[in-house]
């Protein structure tokens, strides 16, 4: 949890994604969407100079003050605003400075987050870690395992956490969505990988609570109650806002 309210009442996050880019000007005290996101799909190739296009496009769409802080995610290690990676996106971005990019063709300050980092730090403001303190390890599990760490409000960034080598194998090679999919594994046999997962990182960081995010969330009561964990693991709320919301938000604390 924050300990301070942001200085802004709105912030402006823009979610950079595989397939589509979305944008929403975000309520910074309840955490919601203070006009209706809009979407516009991702350019293929996705290179710097389109993708920095199209999130203007978002942005020029809102009314928005040129005072308001403006966060984006990209699904990439985000090292002081440059991509150190790049999934789902033109390998032209690695060593691209996002913030740079972006302010370039929005004519505006950016500040540049990975997006997994977005969506957690938006579940410990609004979500479903809100008021606990300590440590809260949020994971996403989708295509792969994206993880993010926030410890007594602070953001850890970059924890590439879904990457451990547990029993000889990249975790996320085991248990992510796209696996079980992929094996066509049950509910139970999943579980069985997430358990073991789960138990690793619980015994490295003994955090206070777990968030499990991605779109498997809304099914959790298949798989969350079947894992035996010391660490009370609850589902996300935001789901699809989180990193839209997540990146408004870390953009106003930035500002501040």
């Amino acid at each position: 949890m924050s300990k301070h309210q942001p200085h802004h009442t709105t912030a402006f996050g823009i979610d950079i994604g595989g397939s589509g880019i979305k944008g929403a000007p975000v309520d910074l005290r309840t955490g919601e969407f203070a006009a209706d996101r809009l979407r516009i799909p991702t350019p293929q190739p996705a290179t710097p100079a389109a993708v920095a296009q199209t999130v203007a496009e978002v942005v020029d769409s809102f009314d928005l003050d040129k005072h308001v802080p403006i966060g984006v995610t990209f699904p990439a290690v985000i090292l002081h605003g440059v991509a150190q990676s790049a999934a789902n996106v033109d390998k032209s971005w690695i060593g691209t400075d996002v913030e740079k990019a972006v302010g370039g063709a929005t004519g505006r300050k950016v500040f540049a987050v990975n997006d997994a980092d977005a969506a957690g730090y938006a579940e410990v403001e609004y979500g479903a870690a809100q008021d606990v303190d300590g440590v809260v390890l949020v994971v996403t599990l989708g295509t792969g395992i994206g993880t993010c760490l926030v410890v007594d409000g602070v953001l850890v960034p970059n924890t590439e956490l879904g990457h451990l080598e547990i029993d000889g194998h990249d975790a996320e090679t085991r248990a992510s969505e796209a696996v079980r999919d992929r094996e066509d594994l049950s509910w139970e046999q999943w579980a069985q990988r997430l358990q073991r997962y789960f138990t690793v990182v619980e015994n490295l960081l003994w955090p206070d609570l777990i968030v499990v995010g991605g779109g498997v969330s809304k099914k959790h009561a298949e798989f969350l109650p079947l894992l035996d964990l010391r660490t009370p693991i609850v589902p996300a709320r935001l789901r699809n806002a989180a990193g839209i919301v997540g990146a408004a938000r870390l953009a106003a604390d930035r500002a501040h």
